[in-house]
């Protein structure tokens, strides 16, 4: 869509009308809730996907249902929102106060607390709940590339 303005969904209706596959496997980034998570983990699933749903720019989807064969979905989470980050520091902060101190009933109750929906709050007044990605992304990719390429050829 960044590059030609068109759709996916419009792009793969077209292929898939003309090359008639009985198979679409389809690959996409997914925003994490968890800086653990990034490039280290495979969502797999047949019931399509939804690009851009986890950074809120749904474009449309893509299964079984819009393009009538069945369609296989990998996801690899490659971003989180800039409020995943900060809840994330947040308790490392709070759990390296709480080693320090011993006993504080304000920290632990602090850190009991998902806090990522107060952030993101206070985040999004001043659109500064930013979409982040590690500055390693490329070799992430590339490690991710041939993971996924391994596992398509040995499964087909």
């Amino acid at each position: 869509m960044g590059t030609t303005g068109i759709e996916t969904l419009e792009i793969l209706e077209g292929i898939v009308s003309k090359v008639k596959p009985k198979l679409l496997i389809v690959i996409d980034a997914l925003a994490s809730r968890s800086i653990e998570r990034i490039s280290s983990t495979i969502q797999l699933s047949d019931t399509g996907i939804v690009p851009g749903a986890g950074v809120g720019n749904t474009r449309n989807e893509i299964s079984e249902r819009t393009l009538k064969i069945p369609v296989i979905a990998l996801g690899i989470p490659t971003v989180l929102e800039s409020a995943v980050l900060v809840n994330e520091a947040l308790n490392i902060f709070i759990q390296k106060l709480q080693d320090e101190a011993k006993s504080n009933e304000y920290l632990n109750s602090l850190k009991e607390n998902d806090n990522y929906e107060a952030i993101k709050e206070a985040l999004n007044p001043g659109d500064y709940n930013m979409i982040v990605t590690p500055k390693e992304i490329d070799e992430l990719i590339d490690n991710m590339k041939e993971i996924v390429a391994n596992g398509i050829n040995y499964a087909l």
